[in-house]
């Protein structure tokens, strides 16, 4: 990897930009629209380094770059390029799944100062609960559940959330966990090994299930998580 700054000069300085991580087509194509400058490929088998958060803050002209790790396991990479980045200021944003990460952006207004938007979005995290659907790759025991190999797992915020071995029914099971009376929307971003066409089918067993509740379906095209 060539040492340097990545040319950012062609663009107009701004005063704030932003950094993401993510690991799906359909997924950073989300965080673009929401205004991201510059999405970092990642993901559980991909964490970008500190120097890669780095390059990508480097690469965006701006005088506060917000950062947005969307995975626990990447704040603290991103919180050590903050603590050495020069010439402009990282701010963390410390979402640790993609729906806290889109869910942050849309909390952000340029009207606001950096400190104002940072204490927004950060407040606005604990708005949004996500769960994650994928598959035992062995038989294991998790959080007392008895797990057989190819089982599907809904992940939520907690811990493991369902075990089943219907992939809609283990996702509804889920989505049980914490869909409440409060909740407005269901956001589902379905992966690359999804067919639109059973994406579209699991929202309508959704939507039979969470009457009064809005649901949206959106391609992610991400990995290892259907």
């Amino acid at each position: 990897k060539k040492k340097g700054k990545p040319i950012a000069s062609n663009q107009p300085k701004k005063d704030f930009g932003f950094v993401t991580i993510v690991a799906g087509e359909g997924l950073a194509e989300i965080f673009k629209g929401l205004g991201v400058d510059s999405v970092i490929e990642g993901g559980q088998t991909m964490n970008p380094s500190t120097e890669d958060i780095l390059n990508a803050a480097d690469s965006v002209n701006a005088d506060v770059v917000f950062v947005l790790p969307n995975n626990k396991n990447i704040i603290l990479a991103a919180q050590q390029a903050a603590s050495i980045v020069e010439g402009k200021k990282i701010v963390v944003i410390p979402t640790k799944t993609i729906p806290q990460g889109i869910t942050a952006m849309i909390n952000f207004e340029a009207t606001r100062s950096a400190k104002e938007n940072e204490d927004a979005m950060v407040e606005s995290l604990s708005t949004v609960a996500t769960g994650q659907l994928t598959y035992a790759v062995r038989d294991t025991s998790i959080d007392g559940k008895e797990i057989k190999k190819n089982n599907y797992l809904g992940l939520g915020d907690k811990g493991l959330a369902a075990v089943g071995t219907d992939m809609n029914t283990t996702l509804i099971d889920m989505l049980d966990t914490f869909v409440n009376d409060d909740s407005e929307l269901i956001s589902v971003y379905y992966g690359q090994d999804i067919k639109e066409d059973d994406a579209n089918e699991l929202v309508s067993q959704i939507e039979e299930k969470f009457d009064g509740v809005d649901v949206e379906l959106q391609y992610g095209g991400q990995p290892v998580y259907y």
